[in-house]
């Protein structure tokens, strides 16, 4: 297979990108128990598999090539640019959608695990600013940055793959989460889960996700 194909190759930007990432993912999720862990595996395997191929090896690319026979002169490793055929250009449009979704979902994220963070400090139940829009804002605003990096920006076959598998892992946590939750809250909690969607936000409230801030006190 003598293909070449462009921004491949790279893989001391792969390592260092892999770090950095990781680093956030820990210092951030924190795991503690398995159910935690085992979480947040299946995420650090979504991180090494989508930047090993970003910047290292195209895998997706080579066997799109080898078993769906694409046969193109101007291969790139970004897939949604060798598949619409639409070059560096198709592949700037990808990665600048794709950030803006990432850098919208971090966002969301970083806000929902600051006031978790405070409100497990203080041992009390938080239910407004964003966990008055959604249960589990820091969970949402993860899918959407895996969303926006692993299936925007850069799919490939394992990020495709794993971006469900992620799901169902932090559903699953959450359910776990949630009992604890009203063991220690009792009938409050429960009538905050009755009141309150889990991970999705009702209709027209998608926007105030992103406006949503921290208001407590410090």
């Amino acid at each position: 297979m003598n293909e070449h194909i462009e921004h491949s190759g790279a893989w001391g930007i792969a390592l260092i990108v892999i770090v950095v990432a990781s680093w956030f993912l820990y210092r951030y999720l924190a795991p503690k128990t398995w159910r935690e862990w085992a979480s947040a595996g299946v995420i650090q395997a979504f991180i090494i598999a989508l930047y090993a191929e970003m910047y290292g090896f195209p895998l997706t690319i080579y066997l799109l090539i080898r078993f769906f026979g694409i046969d193109q002169t101007d291969l790139n490793a970004s897939l949604w640019s060798t598949l619409l055929g639409f070059g560096e250009m198709g592949m700037m449009i990808a990665m600048l959608l794709g950030y803006f979704i990432l850098f919208t979902g971090l966002g969301i994220f970083m806000a929902g695990w600051r006031v978790l963070h405070r409100a497990r400090q203080e041992k009390r139940l938080v239910t407004d600013g964003l966990y008055g829009l959604v249960r589990h804002p820091q969970y949402t605003g993860l899918f959407i940055a895996i969303f926006g990096e692993g299936i925007v920006h850069w799919p490939t076959i394992f990020s495709v793959a794993l971006f469900p598998v992620i799901i169902v892992a932090y559903v699953l946590l959450a359910r776990s989460e949630e009992r604890k939750m009203v063991e220690q809250f009792g009938e409050e909690y429960l009538a905050y889960r009755l009141r309150v969607p889990g991970f999705i936000p009702r209709w027209g409230q998608w926007g105030a996700m992103t406006t949503a801030r921290d208001d407590t006190p410090a």
